[in-house]
C-alpha cells in the first residue's frame, strides 16, 4: 500500500499479524462514513467487472462487516486530520491540502 485507505476482508482475523505495525493503523469498519464507503465500492466494482465475489459479499453484508478491516498508514491519516483542520478554518479543499503538506513536510 503506498497511500490511502484500505478496506481488506480478514475471515481469519490474521491480518494483523501479517502487517507492518509500524507503518500503518488497523481498525474494525464501524464509523458510518467507513461503511457507507466500503458498501460504494464494493457495487462499483461488482457493477464495473460483474465480479460474483464482490455481489457475494454484498448480498451479506452485514454478515460480513465485522470481517472487514480498514488499513490506514499514519502519514495519510495525519494529512487527512491536517487538511480538515485548514478547513475548518475557511480554506478550499485544494489550499487546504496544501497548507497541510506545508505545515507537515516543511
Amino acid at each position: 500500500m503506498s497511500g490511502g485507505i484500505a478496506y481488506v476482508l480478514d475471515r481469519k482475523h490474521e491480518l494483523y499479524l501479517k502487517m507492518n505495525k509500524d507503518m500503518a493503523e488497523l481498525t474494525e469498519v464501524t464509523e458510518k462514513y467507513d461503511i457507507q464507503e466500503l458498501w460504494d465500492i464494493l457495487t462499483d466494482f461488482a457493477r464495473e467487472t460483474g465480479s460474483k465475489g464482490a455481489q457475494d459479499i454484498l448480498a451479506h453484508f452485514e454478515e460480513l462487516l465485522p470481517y472487514f478491516k480498514k488499513i490506514i498508514p499514519y502519514d495519510y491519516k495525519r494529512m487527512l486530520s491536517a487538511v480538515s483542520h485548514f478547513e475548518e478554518s475557511g480554506l478550499t479543499r485544494e489550499a487546504a491540502e496544501l497548507e497541510a503538506f506545508k505545515s507537515i513536510y516543511a
